[in-house]
């Protein structure tokens, strides 16, 4: 039990670390998103919101009048993205330079 108690205050310091760099991560997209102009923050925002393995298997269509278009490859992944657009949206409007109202999900095809 001593040898679990002696590691605790690394694990706490670990924490700490991680939490200072996603901070300081966070503030680099934001920095970057809102360098760009703002049409291409929503669209470039995308793949910072739903992670790398949904980014590779849906495409940016366009982002007009306040409506994000994503391509997906079937009605399955319509679904299954909808259902998590909210989280998509909060991160999206938190680093893009222009405000996304909506996220609209297309069938590829």
């Amino acid at each position: 039990m001593p040898v679990l108690q002696s590691l605790l205050p690394i694990h706490s310091c670990l924490g700490c670390s991680l939490e200072r760099a996603s901070a300081a991560l966070e503030t680099i997209i934001a920095k970057a998103l809102h360098r760009v102009p703002a049409q291409e923050s929503a669209l470039l925002a995308w793949p910072v919101a739903c992670g790398s393995a949904v980014a590779d298997r849906t495409r940016v269509l366009d982002f007009f009048d306040g409506i994000l278009r994503i391509e997906v490859g079937d009605a399955g992944w319509r679904r299954e993205l909808a259902a998590l657009a909210p989280r998509y949206l909060a991160v999206i409007n938190k680093y893009s330079a222009t405000s996304v109202k909506r996220i609209e999900f297309v069938v590829k095809g």
